[in-house]
């Protein structure tokens, strides 16, 4: 039910925003006329050049699709974009399925009675984001990232332990093709990939009472091992003081990684809109519906699937409703400053996982 709540919010969204834009074209959402900007802003655009071009898209925030995305746009031939972001996501409790329960009943409630159970975890990710725009209708990219992983854990005997494991992630990098554009419109194709640079051999002394080095499970490890195609596609519709767009993304892995698994296929479906509140500024909001599938192939063989649940390659997928709030601001000199923070509003997790909490993500990006 939580499924089909969330794909009709994400589909029914879109055509209600259009068809108001399209029926009333006096209304806040197609007209500027009730938020004039402050004067200075309008002076220092007026300087930079910037909102006097027939292009609707010119010189507003809201080109950039919310913190938490990417591929959503290009740039002109010989222009780059140099951004920083920052993502984190907090868990914390675990769910069986839909259900919570508690940490005690984590390590029985599958039917598996586990050692140990995770009862919460931090992701911190440091990405930096180049792109160079190789002609109009093509954008190069690449993001190398570096990510800390903490995760707390209780074992059935009542004493606790932490992990932690940190590094570079897989790199991913491609191209962003204009496949179709009007003065109000982009169509974006999305030919991404990512390079096994994450290390997936991560190890810890602290699991073991004994203190003994062991394979950290599969949510500690910082890459999927496997060469990986991410594509994905972009619409995005303009009006004079708004914007919305419509994302399909995906990642796949391609075949399995040298400890005998692949980390399973990954499609998310992002609908979000924004609204300029002045000229520099806009709001954000997002709905996403995230499906991930199990892990396939035989699994890490440096792994006990029946001491922890993350241990398991059947108990890594899942379904996610979220909602995002955020906002842009495009300063004078033309950078962005992106946040936003996302909550889910359902979970539906394959066997017993730990539940996301909130994630969020903030940017500042610059091009010239």
């Amino acid at each position: 039910m939580n499924r089909i709540l969330c794909i009709t919010v994400a589909a029914v969204l879109p055509f209600a925003m259009a068809s108001l834009a399209v029926a009333h074209p006096d209304h806040p959402i197609a007209s500027d006329s009730l938020y004039e900007p402050a004067q200075p802003f309008v002076n220092c655009y007026e300087c930079e050049g910037h909102g006097h071009g027939h292009d609707l898209k010119e010189g507003r925030p809201d080109t950039h699709a919310p913190a938490g995305l990417m591929g959503d746009h290009v740039h002109h031939q010989g222009e780059y974009m140099v951004e920083y972001k920052y993502r984190k996501m907090y868990m914390d409790g675990n769910r069986y399925g839909s259900r919570r329960v508690t940490d005690t009943e984590a390590l029985t409630v599958t039917g598996i009675n586990f050692m140990a159970t995770p009862t919460q975890m931090d992701m911190d990710m440091h990405m930096i984001h180049f792109m160079y725009g190789a002609t109009d209708d093509i954008t190069l990219y690449i993001m190398p990232m570096w990510m800390e992983l903490t995760m707390d854990h209780l074992r059935g005997n009542g004493t606790t332990f932490t992990t932690f494991n940190s590094g570079f992630g897989d790199l991913h990098f491609g191209a962003l093709v204009l496949l179709h554009d009007t003065e109000s419109t982009d169509l974006i194709f999305n030919f991404g990939m990512s390079a096994p640079t994450g290390n997936i051999h991560g190890t810890t002394t602290n699991a073991n009472p004994m203190g003994a080095e062991t394979q950290m499970p599969y949510p500690m490890q910082l890459g999927s091992g496997t060469f990986n195609f991410r594509p994905g596609i972009t619409y995005k519709k303009y009006w004079d003081m708004a914007s919305m767009g419509l994302q399909l993304q995906t990642n796949l892995p391609v075949g399995e990684n040298y400890r005998d698994y692949a980390v399973g296929n990954e499609y998310q479906l992002n609908w979000w809109f924004a609204r300029r509140v002045t000229e520099p500024f806009a709001l954000t909001f997002r709905t996403e519906a995230l499906w991930r599938e199990n892990y396939r192939g035989a699994g890490d063989p440096q792994l006990n699937p029946n001491m922890i649940s993350t241990a398991r390659t059947d108990m890594r997928g899942g379904f996610w409703c979220n909602l995002g709030f955020g906002g842009i601001y495009q300063f004078c000199d033309g950078s962005r400053l992106n946040v936003e923070m996302v909550l889910p509003v359902a979970q539906d997790l394959d066997g017993v996982q730990l539940e996301t909490d909130y994630s969020m993500a903030a940017s500042w990006s610059k091009a010239w």
